[in-house]
């Protein structure tokens, strides 16, 4: 069994077959599923859909390409809708400068904003990071000295340093199907040498079929193609892999309970 650590159910692609979608997933074997939250209006729809799911979890944020039209999304409010039962991760948050959808200075106002809830919180921040490692590891690092914070670079897709950087920092990594492509051997080998105890895995769909499911649209069942790779690539059985990453998932998402 595992657990897709982020996945977008509300996206077009997945929401006109929610239902199947999520059945699918179950019977690939996957027990758990966290719904991510990039925008203020998504908010009721990813912890409606938790509600009704007791393998599905919700979290509460503005992705980086949303900042500029969401100033108005202050820490308190955060924390306030992150006190609903089902909610259990902050984000995605944290910097884009590839395609620079957000004004920069606003990114890294949002990301020290969603920082701030999830050490008022205790909930992990779900980051995404892209062409922006140096900014992302010096406001983490920053904002460590206030204080600690539980947190996950989703997606991982940057350079082994910031990888090991981040880790230091007390992060998770979370590898999503990318590590299955052909162009991603860097990624491969990086993410051979993540610690066990420090691993997710994810889908990010609909986005990023793994092979051999490129070019479909992604789904949560996905997962374990990727838990598949990895398994192989750290030279360990699928078995293990799913295990310890399902550990993982449930020590860092602490407050998400895993349905019986």
């Amino acid at each position: 069994m595992a657990v897709d650590s982020h996945c977008h159910l509300n996206y077009e692609g997945l929401v006109e077959e929610q239902d199947a979608v999520i059945q699918r997933a179950r019977d690939a074997g996957v027990d758990g599923m966290l719904c991510i939250s990039t925008r203020a209006s998504e908010w009721d729809d990813v912890v409606g859909l938790a509600e009704r799911e007791p393998d599905i979890w919700a979290s509460v944020g503005i992705h980086p390409h949303e900042a500029d039209s969401h100033e108005e999304i202050s820490t308190a409010k955060l924390v306030e809708r992150a006190a609903h039962p089902r909610v259990v991760g902050i984000g995605e948050s944290g910097l884009d400068f590839y395609y620079d959808k957000s004004d920069r200075e606003r990114q890294r106002g949002s990301f020290r904003r969603h920082i701030a809830a999830s050490r008022e919180t205790g909930l992990p921040i779900i980051i995404h990071t892209r062409e922006a490692e140096e900014d992302t590891l010096s406001i983490l690092r920053e904002e460590i000295e206030i204080g600690v914070f539980p947190g996950v670079i989703h997606c991982f897709t940057a350079s082994e340093a910031f990888g090991f950087a981040a880790l230091d920092l007390g992060m998770y990594i979370s590898i999503s199907g990318i590590v299955t492509f052909k162009n991603a051997a860097d990624l491969a080998a990086t993410a051979e040498k993540l610690p066990a105890d420090r691993l997710l895995i994810e889908t990010d769909s609909p986005f990023l079929a793994p092979v051999p499911k490129r070019g479909k649209t992604c789904e949560p069942a996905f997962v374990m193609h990727t838990a598949e790779f990895l398994a192989g690539r750290r030279g360990v059985t699928l078995e293990t892999l799913e295990q310890t990453t399902t550990e993982n998932f449930y020590r860092l998402f602490s407050k998400a309970k895993r349905a019986l």
